[in-house]
C-alpha cells in the first residue's frame, strides 16, 4: 500500500469507502436519525468541507485505487479510519495511524488523540494505546491516548 497526503479532489473515493464500510459495520444498532447523520457526513459534500475545514486526510492506494483512509482533526482527534475489507488484517491501519500521527505531532501534537470508536475497532484502538474514558464511554465510545503510549501494532490491525 502506498501511503500519501489526501487532497480534496479524493473526496468522493474516500466517501465511497467510508459509506460502504459504515453500512456494513456500523450502522446496524442505529436508529433511522442516526443512520442519516452519520451517511450525511460521509458524502462528498461532507469530506470536502472537511477538507476546507483543516482536516488533514491520508489515503492508502494500491494500483491508485483508495482502498484506506484516516482523517485527523485539529492535530488531536482521530476522526476517520477505514480500511476496506479485502485489505484488513494487513496492518494498513496501523500503517496509515502512524502515518497520521506523525502528520499530527509534527504539526505541534505532544502526542495526545481522542477517538469516538465503533464498538468493532475498539480492540485496534486500544492495542494502540488509547484508553477508553468512562464519561464519555457510554455515549460516544470516547478513547483517548496519552503521550509515551506508543505500541508498534494492535491485534486485528
Amino acid at each position: 500500500m502506498d501511503i500519501r497526503s489526501g487532497g480534496i479532489t479524493d473526496a468522493v473515493a474516500i466517501s465511497e469507502l467510508l459509506t460502504m464500510l459504515s453500512k456494513k459495520y456500523i450502522v446496524g444498532t442505529f436508529s433511522e436519525e442516526g443512520v442519516n447523520n452519520l451517511l450525511n457526513s460521509m458524502t462528498p459534500i461532507a469530506i470536502r468541507s472537511f477538507f476546507e475545514q483543516g482536516y488533514r486526510y491520508h489515503v492508502g492506494e494500491i494500483d491508485t485505487r483508495i482502498i484506506a483512509v484516516i482523517g485527523t482533526r485539529d492535530d488531536s482527534h482521530l476522526f476517520h479510519l477505514f480500511v476496506d475489507d479485502k485489505h484488513q488484517g494487513k496492518g494498513y491501519a496501523t500503517e496509515l495511524w502512524q502515518v497520521g500521527r506523525d502528520a499530527c505531532i509534527k504539526a505541534g501534537n505532544l502526542d495526545y488523540f481522542t477517538v469516538n470508536s465503533s464498538l468493532n475497532a475498539q480492540e485496534v484502538y486500544l492495542g494502540w494505546g488509547f484508553k477508553p474514558s468512562y464519561r464519555f464511554l457510554r455515549a460516544t465510545n470516547l478513547l483517548r491516548r496519552k503521550p509515551g503510549q506508543r505500541p508498534a501494532s494492535a491485534p486485528g490491525a
